[in-house]
């Protein structure tokens, strides 16, 4: 009887160990950062210098939580300045909008607690941010274009390799001062067209008001000359 019973016993501790009674469950935390360049690419590390505007989106990725409460905690500050952040949150998740040049510091905090039971992450020392790099800003604006739909220089716009400009307006003129056209995004442009008609060839004036990630003020005037001969053959 008594080995009939010791038998019983065994077979219920099984049965419940693989229902989970009696298990603790701990949470887990695997917070992940997506970012969105100024070009519209998703990339997943921008330690790396980077255009402003930089668009972070940032989850705490909490897994496991069981019977626990969980208060969430986001700081964003530059190397250095953990006690002093620029933003300072209290949310499950953070997105975030990087407009300003230097190294950035993404660091996630939580405290659970479930009863007398608290945990802290991350532990002492053991801390691991993102990085976040915005590099200084360059604009410049050439002198010359060609719209004659050849499909080369049609668009007179902001150079290649413009970094970090977070506003932007440009307006062109003729030689009589009358404005022509003006656009505020650096994809944008002219297309050399006046109500529909391309311009005639000469100089006309572009007037550029930016500023940059780093505080830089961009106001550029300089002449624009319209080629609408020029090919790309001609090169």
């Amino acid at each position: 009887m008594k080995k009939v019973l010791k038998m019983f016993s065994l077979v219920l501790f099984s049965m419940l160990s693989l229902q989970g009674w009696g298990q603790t469950i701990y949470p887990t935390v695997h917070p992940e950062a997506v970012y969105i360049t100024s070009k519209g690419e998703e990339i997943n590390d921008a330690t790396d210098a980077q255009s402003a505007p930089l668009q972070g989106k940032f989850t705490s990725n909490i897994t496991d939580l069981g019977d626990y409460s969980v208060r969430y905690e986001w700081k964003i500050y530059r190397e250095g300045q953990e006690k002093s952040p620029i933003i300072h949150r209290f949310e499950e998740n953070l997105e975030y909008t990087f407009v300003e040049s230097g190294s950035f510091y993404i660091q996630f905090y939580a405290t659970f607690v479930h009863g007398n039971d608290t945990i802290v992450y991350p532990e002492q020392g053991e801390a691991t941010p993102f990085v976040v790099s915005i590099s200084e800003s360059v604009l410049e604006m050439p002198n010359a274009f060609s719209p004659n739909d050849d499909g080369y220089n049609d668009i007179y716009r902001a150079k290649e390799g413009y970094e970090s400009i977070v506003s932007f307006k440009a307006t062109i003129f003729n030689r009589w001062g009358q404005k022509l056209y003006s656009w505020d995004t650096l994809d944008g442009g002219w297309d050399g067209k006046v109500n529909g008609t391309t311009v005639k060839d000469g100089v006309y004036f572009v007037v550029v008001q930016a500023r940059g990630a780093d505080g830089k003020e961009y106001k550029i005037r300089r002449d624009v000359n319209v080629l609408t001969g020029y090919t790309k053959g001609n090169q």
